[in-house]
């Protein structure tokens, strides 16, 4: 006589109920890992869009006003933040520096702050004390 079971049976149904429980934990850590990724990429592209908005707001001005305040910089190789940045109590603070450029290293010492030439600027926005930057060159 031949027994025949349909279905599953209890023990069955607990082995695959302990696998799937066990596959669970990985995959849950796995979304942590993406929810908490997600959230560190939406705060890079705030500073980046302030960033940005800091530099259109300085390359605005006009070319002149960049060059004063890149003249008013006694050394050029010390980085002085220029008046266009943040007010002190602002939170993440951005900061501009303005300096004159070699472009064409004209002196040959590889230095692009000495033997500058006439009618370029280099500009730097950078949100203080962290390591995010944008800078450009600025021609008259």
């Amino acid at each position: 006589m031949k027994s025949r079971q349909p279905g599953f049976s209890y023990v069955e149904v607990m082995v695959a109920t302990l696998l799937i429980a066990i596959m669970l934990v990985p995959a849950l850590q796995a979304m942590q890992s993406g929810i908490q990724g997600s959230a560190i990429h939406v705060s890079l592209v705030d500073e980046h869009f302030r960033l940005a908005d800091k530099m259109e707001q300085t390359l605005a001005r006009s070319f002149d006003d960049l060059l004063a305040q890149a003249d008013a910089v006694a050394d050029p190789t010390v980085l002085i933040p220029s008046p266009y940045s943040d007010n002190a109590a602002t939170p993440a603070r951005r900061l501009v520096y303005l300096a004159r450029y070699d472009g064409d290293n004209a002196d040959s010492d590889d230095d692009p702050f000495t033997g500058t030439d006439d009618g370029l600027l280099w500009l730097r926005v950078a949100i203080e004390n962290s390591p995010r930057a944008l800078e450009t060159l600025v021609l008259e």
